[in-house]
């Protein structure tokens, strides 16, 4: 039988844009913790990246579904792909902190093998 295994690390990387997703991060900022999954979704009809991925907390989560940014441009053109072909790609929260008054997420994203 197959053990389970941890998922594949595929990236990591800032959330873009969390200063543009106020006053609902400031909101939602207590409640993110550590090791924390969250749900990566397309956006294709973005007008500015072409590759565009949201970061949201999951649905299961409280506060759920929050819209906290974006992949960083430049860096997401490969998971876009993968989650436009169906591949199961998913991330998790590594660190937050303040650094005036933008909120620095750092994430993991992870494709289960």
């Amino acid at each position: 039988m197959k053990q389970a295994t941890e998922p594949l690390v595929l990236l990591e990387c800032l959330v873009a844009g969390t200063s543009h997703r106020r006053p609902e991060i400031d909101e939602v900022e207590p409640s993110l913790q550590i090791g924390q999954a969250l749900l990566l979704t397309r956006e294709p009809d973005s007008h500015y990246d072409d590759w565009a991925v949201q970061v949201h907390t999951l649905p299961t989560t409280h506060p759920a579904n929050v819209w906290l940014g974006y992949l960083p441009e430049g860096h997401n053109e490969t998971v876009a792909r993968m989650l436009d072909a169906g591949f199961e790609i998913t991330a998790r929260l590594n660190h937050k902190s303040w650094e005036s008054d933008w909120l620095h997420l750092d994430i993991e994203v992870l494709m289960n093998r």
